[in-house]
């Protein structure tokens, strides 16, 4: 299983309305339209659109042999090196780029960068073998909406891609192991100012875009804080992560 946190989407998507921080749901209405794309009515929605970044062939072709047979994730293009995948990304706008890390030219969080700050609405899942503590930061930091390791099964790499699709960040247990354990204090962690504003932003009812436009900072950044937060209050989730908060004394509401 991977860990989730809820996510909604980035707010460098001006034309598009933001999400909540719930799981969208499609039974009952049609599936929004991405750029380019037309409204697809309940019940006949089109596979999500993916493509593969990888600069080793063997592990590309792999990942794409995986998915080949999933009805629901149509493989639209393949990149050896991160410029290439920005570029796929801006000719193809898929929903989903599965993006590793360490490759030439660009490399996969620089070219996440790019990528977030576009104007495609293309969500980015990393998929890679690499866990340092430094390198899952700095994909989180840019705008990566989940990690991945490539031991990853087919099952999970499905369920990620569709869950990036709805905008909640996926971490694999171990990358979500490895963050609380940088982020957590053998004793209570006194919040940071900023982690205050932010904790106070979600007690108010409001998303990740709305926070982010508050308090004037990107969608990624509040993202970055609230992991934290979570680490430092060994919760999961924003509800919990206000409760405790509350019951510590760390945050006051007026």
């Amino acid at each position: 299983m991977t860990a989730r946190h809820d996510q909604p989407a980035r707010d460098d998507r001006h034309h598009q309305p933001a999400r909540d921080d719930r799981p969208v749901q499609h039974d009952q209405h049609d599936r929004p339209a991405r750029q380019g794309q037309p409204v697809v009515p309940a019940g006949h929605e089109p596979p999500l659109r993916v493509i593969v970044v990888d600069d080793h062939t063997v592990m590309r072709a792999g990942v794409v042999a995986l998915l080949a047979q999933e009805p629901t994730v149509e493989i639209v293009g393949e990149a050896g090196d991160g410029r290439a995948g920005v570029e796929l990304v801006e000719r193809l706008r898929p929903d989903v780029a599965l993006m590793d890390l360490r490759m030439p030219v660009l490399d996969g969080a620089s070219a996440t960068a790019e990528i977030v700050a576009g104007p495609a609405a293309t969500r980015v899942l990393i998929l890679t073998t690499y866990e340092t503590d430094e390198e899952i930061e700095r994909a989180v930091e840019v705008g990566a909406i989940g990690y991945l390791l490539k031991d990853t099964t087919r099952e999970q790499l499905v369920d990620a891609i569709r869950s990036a699709d709805r905008g909640e960040t996926v971490l694999a247990p171990r990358v979500a192991a490895r963050l609380v354990a940088r982020m957590r204090r053998p004793a209570v962690v006194p919040l940071t100012a900023r982690e205050v504003d932010v904790l106070n932003a979600v007690a108010d009812g409001l998303s990740n875009v709305e926070i982010g436009r508050r308090l004037v900072i990107a969608e990624a950044t509040v993202k970055t804080h609230l992991l934290r937060v979570f680490a430092k209050l060994d919760v999961s989730d924003r509800t919990h992560a206000v409760v405790v908060a509350l019951e510590r004394g760390l945050l006051t509401r007026r």
